[in-house]
């Protein structure tokens, strides 16, 4: 067993959004202070590796900060991809959206995921204007259940939409987040 391992908490630096867990030995914390992307021990396979070393998906170190008993890490970072193997931008992403790319990884034919994907963007655009009239129609003179009902359509199709283009729904709350100001 490795001593003196921290939790190291990474965080974007712009958005400020938690994007994973790892842990530090001194080794990996003194790896990824002097060569400026972040080093982790794996406690799994008990060796150092360097996140992005398979991926090419590197976290440029921005800052590294002790909690006061220096038990913990928060790691600022500027991450170069997605931060999880999953491939979303941070390992907390939403349930929904770990489904929606787990469904595209397992590629099963019979998925309405993979089949939507596969349709391309027109269709997934169309589809969430489709969605969107149906709530605007529930919102006027349906059940608050069919409203609700709509939404979660809407909802999950334009995740879909956001998949299909190759985007993250990270991006979509960094944009909201950047017009509270």
């Amino acid at each position: 067993m490795v001593e003196n391992l921290r939790a190291a908490v990474v965080q974007d630096d712009q958005t400020g959004r938690v994007l994973m867990l790892g842990w530090m030995d001194d080794e990996a914390l003194a790896l990824t202070r002097s060569s400026g992307l972040v080093h982790f021990f794996s406690r799994s396979r008990q060796r150092l590796w360097r996140k992005g070393e398979s991926s090419g998906n590197v976290l440029h170190v921005s800052e590294v900060t002790a909690d006061c008993d220096d038990d913990a890490l928060l790691v600022s970072v500027h991450p170069e991809g997605p931060t999880c193997h999953e491939g979303s931008r941070s390992c907390f992403a939403s349930p929904l959206w770990r489904r929606i790319l787990q469904r595209e990884r397992e590629g099963a034919t019979d998925s309405y995921v993979v089949g939507q994907l596969a349709a391309g963007i027109a269709h997934n655009a169309r589809k969430v204007g489709e969605e969107a009239v149906e709530l605007v129609v529930a919102a006027l003179g349906e059940s608050d259940d069919r409203v609700v009902s709509e939404a979660a359509d809407l909802w999950f199709h334009v995740l879909l939409l956001l998949r299909a283009r190759g985007l993250d729904p990270d991006a979509v709350y960094d944009e909201l987040r950047a017009r509270e100001r």
